[in-house]
């Protein structure tokens, strides 16, 4: 198979897996423990993503009187994360929309009266990427609320998916993203329901279906992935006491 082929007639793709097949997915969580109320650490293929979370906490804003906890989110992209350099205006818009999807993924599986009038602050930082960045920020966010003790519905988790000559492919690494349509999609617990959606590029209508599919059978599975990763850690804690 040639350097830039995507998907060769043997069913392999750039970097040997299936089309079924995600990287490998490594976290941790309260990777910082003493500098935030909530940490982790995701690697996802060569994406590697550190999220902390501060809260709930008393809001900087005193006139604040809502009757739920306000979600901000940031997600800062390390200048040394790519071996290509982006535009600084793209680069900006593009983390703009990042931030109000996974806010917007995360107001809707935190339970947020259950802290009225405090603030829940989530800083992620991107310090390798090699596609699949949006979803490696969401399932890094998830983990470092669990960390936090911040009240969820369920776990939050999302992979992207794409679609080359009639092939779902699951996961895709940045050359895949430069030549494939995809799109990612967020879930809350087990459900089929999609709570985020979100298409980088044009899809043909004819494969959305199976595409989405794919999407989602990925994220349950990493779903799976970090369920055991914090079970991991709770069961080490409770034997340190």
């Amino acid at each position: 198979m040639s350097r830039h082929e995507i998907y060769s007639p043997e069913g392999l793709r750039t970097d040997g897996r299936r089309w079924n097949e995600i990287r490998n997915f490594d976290c941790k969580i309260n990777t910082h423990p003493t500098s935030a109320d909530g940490s982790s650490y995701v690697e996802w293929g060569h994406t590697k993503v550190v999220c902390t979370v501060d809260g709930p906490r008393e809001p900087d804003n005193r006139q604040n009187t809502t009757d739920r906890a306000v979600i901000s989110v940031n997600v800062n992209v390390a200048s040394f994360s790519t071996e290509t350099r982006i535009k600084r205006q793209r680069n900006d818009k593009r983390l703009a929309e990042m931030n109000i999807l996974i806010r917007q993924l995360l107001e809707e599986a935190v339970l947020t009266k259950l802290n009225p009038r405090t603030q829940i602050a989530v800083n992620i930082t991107v310090i390798a990427q090699d596609g699949g960045l949006l979803p490696a920020c969401i399932n890094a966010a998830c983990l470092a609320m669990i960390d936090a003790g911040v009240p969820l519905t369920d776990y939050v988790s999302a992979c992207s998916s794409g679609v080359y000559s009639n092939n779902a492919l699951i996961d895709l690494n940045t050359l895949e993203e430069q030549d494939v349509p995809f799109l990612t999609v967020g879930v809350i617990g087990k459900s089929d329901k999609i709570s985020m959606l979100t298409l980088e590029t044009q899809l043909p209508m004819a494969s959305l279906e199976p595409v989405l599919a794919t999407s989602l059978s990925g994220a349950h599975a990493i779903q799976d992935i970090m369920d055991a990763a914090v079970r991991k850690h709770g069961k080490h804690r409770l034997e340190r006491k």
